[in-house]
């Protein structure tokens, strides 16, 4: 018999996490899941506790960590990653973008394991080039409150080359676009639970600015997809994953009222500082190195996220 592979994601109790978990048991993995919770939820993988296969590890990623026996892949997607998350835990944001990620090469260097850095297109700012390919390096305020989320990544991403190079650790980085499903938490400040959960319950949709800033939406499973080509590519520089479909705040706003058959009135606020007036990713690399691209309609992942968000609201069916 072949033998099992075992994959440590740390963060798997997050949203992206958990969904990563669910489909390397899938595949036949054995999966260790290191979360502190500080962001994550225990019911996002509540239903893998009994899975021969699943160990949950309540651990800070910052801190040092080990796992005895063979490892052959870590996952790092352990990070506050909503706005409302990190200006809430700075401190704590950087330390898992900086510590964290030198905890978790190491380990990665110690077992001999493929390591995957889940970074993101925060790393670009508040772009001055359009769409975002790979190879712009950003337009990011180190000193404004999303600094610290910003440049975490943008370090993390420095220290994953680092030990490519200094170590010739087998190592791959991915700039995550705007990325939606279930398990979102629902008070997750971003647009889509947000907008989601007030259509549901009938209050007002809040858009900050004008709502004419864009963003491009992947559904998870989609990501998840690319995410799992990737770690199994040669390919060790940064990759975008997103959906190269852009999209108006705005029209995201009433895309969700369409779809909830809410009638909920759409109310404006001011736009947070820093907050990036455009955002959509070039994916001819993923398109040409993995044969990746998003399948999920927008429709088809609106529909399956406001059920999901209908259940744990428990709000009109």
């Amino acid at each position: 018999m072949a033998k099992k592979r075992r994959v440590i994601i740390t963060g798997g109790a997050g949203f992206i996490g958990s969904h990563l978990c669910d489909f390397f048991l899938s595949k036949g993995w054995d999966v260790v899941c290191m979360d502190n919770l500080l962001t994550g939820s225990p019911d996002n993988v509540s239903h893998l506790l009994s899975e021969r296969d699943f160990t949950f590890l309540d651990m800070d990623v910052s801190g040092f960590i080990h796992l005895a026996g063979p490892v052959d892949a870590i996952l790092h997607f352990a990070s506050p990653a909503s706005p409302i998350d990190y200006l809430e835990h700075p401190i704590q944001t950087l330390k898992v973008g900086s510590l964290g990620t030198h905890k978790a090469l190491g380990l990665a260097r110690e077992k001999k394991a493929a390591f995957l850095l889940a970074s993101t297109s925060e790393v670009y700012g508040d772009p001055l080039v359009h769409p975002q390919r790979e190879d712009y390096w950003g337009n990011v305020n180190p000193i404004g409150p999303r600094g610290v989320y910003d440049e975490a990544k943008r370090f993390a991403e420095a220290l994953t080359m680092a030990y490519c190079r200094s170590h010739r650790l087998d190592t791959k980085i991915v700039r995550i676009f705007n990325t939606y499903g279930p398990r979102m938490r629902i008070q997750d400040g971003r647009a889509i639970p947000s907008f989601l959960s007030q259509a549901i319950q009938g209050k007002p949709l809040t858009v900050f600015g004008d709502g004419s800033q864009t963003r491009s939406f992947c559904y998870v499973s989609d990501l998840v997809g690319g995410i799992y080509r990737l770690l199994n590519s040669s390919h060790h520089f940064p990759v975008n994953l997103g959906n190269p479909r852009e999209m108006t705040i705005l029209e995201m706003a009433r895309e969700i009222l369409k779809v909830t058959r809410s009638r909920s009135r759409i109310v404006y606020r001011p736009l947070p500082e820093d907050d990036p007036k455009v955002r959509q990713p070039c994916i001819d690399l993923a398109q040409r190195l993995l044969r990746w691209k998003p399948k999920i309609t927008l429709a088809q992942g609106l529909r399956s996220t406001a059920r999901d968000f209908r259940n744990r609201l428990k709000g009109p069916k």
